[in-house]
């Protein structure tokens, strides 16, 4: 499932220093890429948060793989 990370994920000064958040909520993206990262999957994660759903967290994948895309010269 594919998604725009750019509707679900947002960071603010105000809210976690800016640490990207899903939009609407103060869960931020670094702790659902650790869920999925230690094997949870996707239906454990919106049992364990259940205001979130499938694009929120494709999203937060999303994000994930173009900040991994990010190229900066090393000197």
């Amino acid at each position: 499932m594919q998604a725009d990370w750019r509707e679900h994920i947002v960071s603010t000064p105000d809210v976690f220093r800016g640490k990207p958040r899903i939009k609407g909520t103060r869960i931020p993206v670094s702790l659902i890429l650790g869920y999925l990262a230690m094997g949870n999957t996707v239906e454990e994660i919106i049992n364990e948060f259940p205001d979130l759903t499938k694009e929120q967290i494709a999203a937060c994948l999303d994000y994930a793989r173009e900040l991994s895309e990010f190229e900066v010269a090393v000197s």
